[in-house]
């Protein structure tokens, strides 16, 4: 076991409970562990992209490396029109402050969204950690910048209110020497593994105990250089988290959309049909980056319609949906954020039922004008179609009607009349509803009863 963080590994070995399953540091073991159920029933997620990236808040939270790696002249113009000559990027952090974040409102603002569970970056590729990381001196949010635990003030505002607490943490690093190291030489030293990112999942996991670890940049080496396997067979074993804890595929170049918890596979991830393993898409109101930039336009953003339309094609393919937002330097979630956040919520409290712990379909979409997708719940199937017919009549290809059908509409009383459809499914005739009677005009929800 390396130095550096054989202490924690038997802090977390003590941590740890015996009983159940023990898993062997090999896929095939990892693999077979069953995803806790909390994961597939919460559905609705929100991701949360916070660092020293939102000082400069131009471009993308790969500021850093646009600017230092690939010296691209947009982004050397940028700083030399901003700032002082000689700027680094380390001077941005006291820039951090965080000066107005206000966990609770942020907690609150997301349960109003109808998130059942948040993931927010303990660590971006820039390296600068929001804790007091033991292995990160001066570039943490305790030392410098906000002088504030994040994860653990957004933690605890978390789980006040019953919402589940998941951490994204980078793998690598850009510029960190130990890990520009390992990377000369091939990947075959671990150096920066055992003294660096090791010991902060360790921390992170004793710490907080998060309900989900989402890894990412992992892509330029395999898992053996990161030590995953071990890690998870430890995770899974003996942390506090073993019986709970959900992780994602991003653990080595081999490993998106292969191995680990729930895949991810790539960044906005779109299967197109029933994947057979449970999956993720994440995605971001601002289409062009992850962190808040101060120069977006509002044609750059999603709309409330898209957002809806990217959830309820993601919940029929049996995915989860994670919607990301990028907080100011201060700690501000930016109006047009929360605006598109509420829409969320608003549609899910008529339509969460339909949402909320449900299952992919026999059926998952329709080729129809109205742009009709299922789930299920029990016996009951639900039809989210995005598009009001013209006439008032729906018609339904897949579900096979009986005598004992009945249809409604959630948020609206009463049964809905239907009749066989001449070549099959069923003609469903939808009320007249005054928009103010049901506002949300972004997609709609019938509960069939009694249909196969």
């Amino acid at each position: 076991m390396a130095p550096g963080w054989g202490a924690l590994a038997l802090l977390a070995l003590a941590a740890g409970a015996a009983g159940g399953p023990r898993y062997s540091a090999d896929w095939a073991s990892l693999d077979a562990r069953p995803l806790p159920a909390w994961f597939d029933e919460a559905k609705v997620g929100v991701f949360v992209h916070w660092g020293v990236f939102a000082v400069p808040a131009w471009g993308s939270e790969w500021f850093w490396w646009n600017w230092r790696g690939e010296h691209r002249a947009a982004y050397e113009r940028f700083v030399a029109q901003r700032y002082p000559p000689g700027t680094t990027y380390a001077d941005f952090a006291p820039l951090f402050t965080a000066r107005d974040f206000q966990p609770r409102d942020w907690a609150r603002l997301f349960q109003s969204a109808g998130a059942r569970y948040v993931v927010l970056t303990t660590k971006h590729h820039e390296g600068f950690t929001n804790w007091g990381s033991p292995v990160s001196w001066n570039w943490n949010s305790v030392d410098t910048g906000p002088h504030r635990d994040l994860v653990e003030e957004l933690g605890e505002a978390l789980r006040e209110r019953n919402i589940y607490y998941g951490l994204y943490h980078s793998l690598l690093e850009w510029f960190h020497p130990l890990y520009l190291d390992d990377k000369k030489n091939g990947f075959k030293t671990q150096n920066f593994v055992f003294q660096k990112t090791m010991p902060e999942l360790y921390d992170l996991v004793l710490r907080y105990k998060p309900d989900l670890i989402w890894s990412d940049g992992e892509w330029e080496a395999p898992d053996t250089y990161w030590n995953s396997t071990s890690f998870l067979a430890w995770l899974y074993n003996d942390s506090p988290v073993k019986d709970t804890v959900v992780v994602n595929d991003r653990w080595g170049q081999n490993c998106s959309c292969h191995h680990g918890g729930f895949y991810n596979c790539a960044d906005k991830y779109k299967p197109g049909t029933l994947p057979d393993h449970k999956w993720e898409m994440c995605s971001s109101v601002d289409r062009s980056s992850w962190g808040y930039r101060s120069n977006m336009q509002l044609a750059e953003l999603m709309d409330a319609s898209s957002i809806i339309r990217e959830l309820v094609q993601t919940v029929s393919f049996g995915g989860n949906y994670l919607l990301n937002v990028g907080p100011t330097k201060e700690g501000v979630i930016v109006p047009i954020f929360q605006e598109r956040l509420l829409s969320l919520g608003e549609w899910l409290g008529i339509n969460g039922e339909a949402i909320y712990a449900s299952k992919p379909w026999r059926v998952q979409v329709e080729n129809s004008t109205n742009n009709v997708w299922y789930t299920s719940k029990g016996p009951a199937v639900y039809a989210i179609f995005l598009n009001w017919p013209r006439d008032d009549m729906l018609k339904l290809s897949s579900p096979i009607p009986s005598s004992d059908t009945e249809v409604t509409l959630l948020g609206f009383s009463g049964t809905l009349k239907w009749k066989k459809s001449p070549d099959k499914g069923l003609l469903i005739s939808l009320p007249y509803i005054a928009p103010s009677v049901l506002p949300m005009q972004l997609g709609w929800t019938l509960r069939l009863e009694g249909v196969k």
